[in-house]
């Protein structure tokens, strides 16, 4: 999947054209995810996202009958631009989303039924030196082959995601979430704009929803979201201090 947020300069890779190209596996880019104070997670990551960030839902527009559509992330901010799980070291989390694991490749769709490895052009890690990419006989090398591997199989997991984000929208167990929080100086902190399940919608669910739900690991997916929210309050307090560091700055 490509993200505008993260993927600033999108080519498919070559075979020709990126022969001779090579990736330094050791480059590291931190102005790329800085911004990013929310970033898409997949289902298959929530038992280990839960852990380190709150897992919540966003609105992802419509889908081709006009149903609405939407996308669970892992937040990684109190405010739009700044990502509080990274520092100067790098991340301050033990897991980070598969997406930006995968970065700088991506896949793209050219066909109903084809795809091609792509990568964000703008990544300084790209050059003369490092991982090839390809092998003297410009077929691409065993390196790429793993990283198409994993591209593709996150792509299912992104579409059985969005299948569980569907059933979420059908059974209306998703509510406006607001995140209320008082700083030490008395200021308030208002996070809006992220989806939650409602617990009353849940509990009010049939005896065969549950199981269905259970059966389809989707309630297994609302228990580790619901467990997440409680990095909120790490989150308060990253955003506090990073307000002090601040400070001398300003």
């Amino acid at each position: 999947m490509i993200n505008e947020n993260l993927h600033k300069k999108v080519v498919a890779l070559d075979r020709v054209k990126h022969r001779d190209l090579k990736l330094d596996l050791a480059a590291r880019d931190l102005g790329t995810v800085s911004g990013l104070n929310a970033f898409f997670v997949a289902g298959t990551e929530f038992s280990d996202a839960c852990k380190e960030f709150p897992v919540v839902w966003v609105a992802a527009g419509q889908d081709d009958t006009g149903k609405p559509q939407v996308a669970p992330i892992a937040v990684f901010g109190l405010q739009q631009g700044k990502n509080l799980c990274v520092d100067a070291n790098g991340w301050r989390t033990r897991y980070v989303p598969a997406v930006l694991r995968l970065y700088p490749f991506a896949l793209a769709r050219v066909a109903p039924t084809e795809m091609v490895v792509c990568f964000d052009e703008s990544w300084p890690g790209f050059g003369s030196q490092g991982e090839v990419l390809f092998d003297s006989a410009t077929e691409p090398s065993a390196f790429t082959k793993n990283v198409q591997q994993q591209l593709e199989s996150f792509e299912t997991e992104v579409e059985r995601t969005r299948m569980a984000g569907a059933v979420l929208v059908e059974k209306g167990l998703l509510r406006d979430m607001r995140f209320d929080a008082t700083l030490p100086d008395g200021s308030k902190l208002t996070v809006d704009g992220f989806l939650t399940v409602d617990e009353d919608k849940l509990n009010k669910l049939s005896d065969a929803d549950v199981v269905a739900l259970t059966r389809n690991g989707l309630m297994g997916l609302i228990h580790a979201h619901q467990i997440s929210l409680g990095n909120m309050a790490r989150l308060v307090e990253w955003h506090v201090e990073r307000l002090a560091a601040d400070k001398p700055a300003a």
